[in-house]
């Protein structure tokens, strides 16, 4: 069963964005919502753009991997996705994604407010400002904005999940899983998640002035257990990954519907980029399904 009907009109306007992880590839009750095509200049989205009400706000949604997991990590346009959110006044943008553990101290069934992450990806397009006279230098300390991670931790406090309120994931290329050296190296670097994800979407994200805030649900262990830390009953595969996310989704949905909810009415993103330079950018023509094909 669908959870939209088809637009007859263009989108309307939005106050924050969704975007899906693994797992969740709807977000509105059945019939509540509807569904657009957002023409973009990098080509189409992964997946159509579903807008609703959630936690008294109008909420655009977009599945990550498109409906039924259909698109590979490394093949996900994050520019276009970013850009087709931003382009409909979105000025916060709630992600969720499916991580591995590679810390002890955030085992399976942990939510995560990611606070950091480090980049382990190659190759792919990760900025908007790659235009000859467009360069822009983004300030990443602090990726996650503060304001929303604070609303997030307060919603998740308010519903009872166990969380961690802070977390730093290292993003690899994808789509294959760790070795167990690799893990072990990350959790040596100071990571304590892993997904293949988050980069480049959240400096995308803060490219065209918006706030990102995540929620990671760990669904296992990596490859990095060791004898001595337990058995490998939590060890990383898609099966196990998917089918934790599944019973997990009722949470999941019920945290983001939280986020929102809690999130100030009168949020503004911090301005990392100059808006006359996100305004360009999202000035670009758009290509149509076909050109982009």
């Amino acid at each position: 069963m669908t959870d939209t009907t088809p637009a007859s009109s263009s989108p309307p306007r939005v106050d924050v964005a969704v975007i899906g992880g693994s797992g969740l590839y709807s977000l509105f009750a059945p019939g509540t919502a509807t569904s657009h095509v957002v023409a973009t200049p990098y080509g189409p989205t992964s997946s159509e753009v579903s807008i609703g009400e959630l936690g008294g706000k109008r909420v655009a949604f977009l599945t990550r991997h498109g409906k039924g997991h259909s698109v590979p990590p490394h093949r996900i346009d994050f520019r276009a996705n970013v850009w087709a959110l931003a382009s409909l006044g979105a000025r916060a943008v709630v992600s969720s994604s499916a991580v591995g553990g590679v810390s002890p101290e955030y085992p399976p069934g942990t939510m995560v407010v990611t606070d950091q992450f480090i980049d382990r990806t190659w190759g792919r397009p990760d900025t908007f400002y790659d235009v000859e006279g467009s360069v822009q230098h983004l300030v990443a300390a602090d990726p996650f904005d503060p304001v929303l991670r604070a609303a997030a931790v307060a919603a998740l406090e308010a519903q009872g999940e166990p969380f961690a309120p802070t977390g730093t994931c290292v993003v690899i290329q994808g789509p294959r899983f760790s070795t167990r050296a690799e893990s072990l190296w990350f959790r040596a670097a100071g990571a304590h998640t892993i997904n293949m994800t988050m980069y480049p979407e959240v400096p995308l994200t803060l490219e065209l002035g918006m706030g990102a805030v995540n929620i990671s649900f760990v669904t296992d262990s990596d490859a990095g257990i060791s004898p001595e830390e337990g058995t490998d009953d939590d060890a990383v595969s898609h099966q196990l990954v998917m089918d934790r996310l599944a019973a997990a989704q009722p949470r999941i949905v019920a945290a983001i519907e939280s986020i929102v909810a809690g999130l100030p009415s009168d949020y503004e993103p911090r301005e990392l980029i100059p808006a006359d330079a996100v305004a360009a950018v999202l000035a670009r023509p758009v290509l149509s399904r076909r050109t982009a094909l």
